[in-house]
């Protein structure tokens, strides 16, 4: 991997594109080990805000797997996976609900207080931002049918609270959980929920911060962009598999809803959001509905 531009390099580099992107909502997905390393945190939480101050009106969607897992282990439980789904029991939910949402969506916020932004917490439930339904049942590899729990999937979303936010000045910092018309609360995958929300904002980027450098073709080389047409055939063959799945289905999502371009990136490098907004080569896989380059 080459060496990471220092940040004033990358914002110099970046001023012929900080005009094209003023008033543009750019939803972030921020989850993997950016999360749990607090240098890449303070890095991430950095470059949230110089997009805020350039004009730009980002979305935070956040995950917290590794930190739900160890509240789970921490309370005698063990977490349980099927197709990457975890299955979520009542006792679950209230930990995921807690960890997420009374925990780091909080930190978030702090985080990008204490260097000089200003963000407002939220999860599905408030304002009614996102209606959840229950997700089907889950097929084992031996074919079984197996009850998911709480997990759920993404009904409807009301983008007025995270407009409201913008409007205001605020960076939206959304945990991914959701009630359904009955009040049961869910855990959705955070993935799904960004595409969704980046949809119903029709969003001029979707970037998700994941822990590799993007999606690889069969010989192992980074592919900077594909069409939708591209990813569906890497999904065929499966060359795309496992936890990219979710990541390409929410670009699919944003996509379709008209966000004109969607990206995968790594999270484990400094800055790496700003590089790939705001530099002509990026630093990723970007994912565009048609042959846009």
């Amino acid at each position: 991997m080459t060496p990471a531009p220092s940040r004033a390099e990358i914002i110099i580099s970046a001023l012929p594109y900080i005009r094209a992107f003023s008033g543009k909502t750019v939803v972030v997905k921020y989850g993997g080990n950016a999360m749990v390393d607090p240098a890449l945190t303070i890095a991430v939480m950095q470059d949230l805000i110089l997009m805020h101050l350039v004009g730009m009106q980002p979305v935070v969607v956040h995950g917290g797997g590794p930190q739900i897992d160890q509240a789970m282990k921490t309370s005698g439980l063990t977490p349980t996976f099927i197709q990457g789904l975890r299955i979520t029991d009542a006792d679950t939910m209230r930990i995921v609900e807690r960890v997420l949402v009374g925990e780091i969506n909080q930190e978030i916020v702090a985080a990008i207080g204490r260097l000089g932004g200003a963000a407002i917490g939220l999860s599905g439930k408030d304002g009614g931002l996102v209606q959840a339904r229950k997700a089907a049942p889950a097929t084992t590899p031996d074919g079984q049918s197996v009850d998911l729990g709480l997990v759920g999937e993404v009904a409807q979303v009301n983008p007025r609270p995270i407009r409201t936010l913008l409007e205001a000045g605020y960076i939206p910092v959304v945990a991914p959980t959701a009630g359904d018309a009955a009040g049961a609360t869910y855990n959705i995958n955070a993935d799904v929920v960004a595409g969704e929300v980046a949809a119903a904002l029709t969003a001029e980027k979707l970037v998700l911060l994941t822990d590799t450098d993007g999606i690889f073709d069969r010989q192992g080389r980074l592919v900077s962009t594909l069409t939708r047409t591209d990813a569906e055939r890497l999904i065929a063959d499966r060359t795309i598999s496992r936890g990219m799945l979710p990541k390409v289905q929410a670009c699919f999502s944003a996509l379709k809803a008209g966000v004109r371009k969607t990206h995968i990136i790594n999270g484990t490098r400094p800055h790496a959001l700003i590089e790939e907004l705001l530099t002509p080569e990026g630093v990723g896989t970007e994912i565009v509905s048609g042959n846009e380059q």
